[in-house]
């Protein structure tokens, strides 16, 4: 008998420890990651920030991503997936900004904290908060840039576009149009690409954001206007794309490349020349940032809140240069190589 009461209490006690620990697991919330695709440099890096963040805080991460840029029906059936699954936040960078809204609006009714990362939805406030580099401000540093560097020349510039994909707005705008803002150029409506009459502009065309697009497009561009001498780019992999197709015909040194990311590959193309100037964003603290939100977001309710009276969380954005330009404050590969990305 009183080995048997032993054994009672004992299995009570073990009865009453496995009660207290089931709902600490329990509380565990689950974030998804819902990028752009998972090939790409920038979104590698956001996941590895995610992921780290995740870890330290003691979150659930699942993470999805589109077979390519531009593939918005694997992202809208990501987000179903996360809302059955009971997850407490979503992080996406959306390939459709303004199609996956609809998508977006139904996770926030079943009570998920929806962070877009990077790129923000149309409208912003589809939202409950966007965490980004300031992309028009990217496009403005490295407009102002090419137009210093070039000096007199700018004015008689002829410049090529190598935009992501057709839809609009997105980021791809913001940049672009920024660019022509600090370049000089009027972007007409600033929220719309290819409306602009500048006589400079030979043309756009579509990369989808990889090296190989970048590439053909500045094929595509270079037959209509052999005299191009200022390439903007959506991103470093299209810039290297860019720079092929121009060492190819025995331009690479007499054109101007610019771009945003600035990521450890594409600072890496500016200090070898391929790329002037670069603007660089820092996608692992905006996956970082955003796994630190939801995990707030489950505890107390609390959403996060735009910073300096922007209707976006500013993660900062620096210009990377080794031929920095009059007016225009920039950093030099070195430094570009200690923060990329970070």
């Amino acid at each position: 008998m009183k080995n048997f009461a032993l054994y009672t209490a004992m299995s009570a006690l073990a009865l009453s420890a496995a009660a207290f620990a089931t709902p600490a697991a329990a509380a565990q919330p689950t974030a998804c990651l819902i990028t752009k695709t998972d090939t790409n440099p920038f979104f590698v890096k956001m996941k590895e920030g995610a992921t780290a963040k995740a870890k330290e805080l003691g979150v659930t991460l699942k993470s999805y991503a589109g077979k390519i840029d531009g593939d918005s029906e694997s992202q809208v059936a990501a987000i179903e997936t996360c809302i059955a699954d009971g997850a407490k936040g979503i992080l996406i960078t959306a390939s459709d900004t303004k199609g996956i809204v609809p998508t977006i609006e139904k996770a926030r009714k079943a009570g998920l904290l929806v962070i877009a990362l990077d790129t923000p939805l149309d409208p912003i406030n589809a939202a409950d908060m966007t965490f980004a580099t300031d992309n028009l401000l990217a496009g403005k540093l490295i407009g102002q840039w090419a137009k210093e560097t070039m000096g007199a020349g700018a004015k008689d510039a002829r410049v090529a576009f190598l935009d992501l994909t057709p839809a609009q707005p997105s980021v791809d705008v913001l940049r672009d149009q920024g660019f022509m803002i600090g370049f000089g150029i009027d972007p007409k409506d600033p929220k719309k690409i290819g409306d602009e009459t500048d006589p400079r502009i030979v043309g756009h065309d579509i990369t989808n954001g990889n090296e190989e697009g970048g590439r053909q497009a500045m094929e595509n561009l270079l037959q209509k206007d052999p005299t191009i001498n200022v390439v903007h780019t959506i991103n470093e992999p299209a810039a290297a794309g860019a720079y092929e197709a121009l060492k190819a015909v025995g331009r690479e040194k007499d054109v101007l490349i610019v771009s945003v990311d600035g990521g450890c590959p594409g600072v890496k193309n500016v200090k070898a020349g391929a790329i002037g100037a670069t603007s660089q964003q820092y996608p692992l603290q905006m996956a970082a940032l955003g796994v630190e939100a939801i995990k707030k977001f489950a505890e107390t309710g609390e959403k996060p809140k735009a910073t300096d009276g922007k209707d976006f969380f500013d993660t900062g954005v620096t210009l990377v240069t080794d031929k920095p330009a009059a007016g225009v404050k920039s950093i030099d590969t070195k430094e570009g190589l200690a923060k990329c990305w970070g």
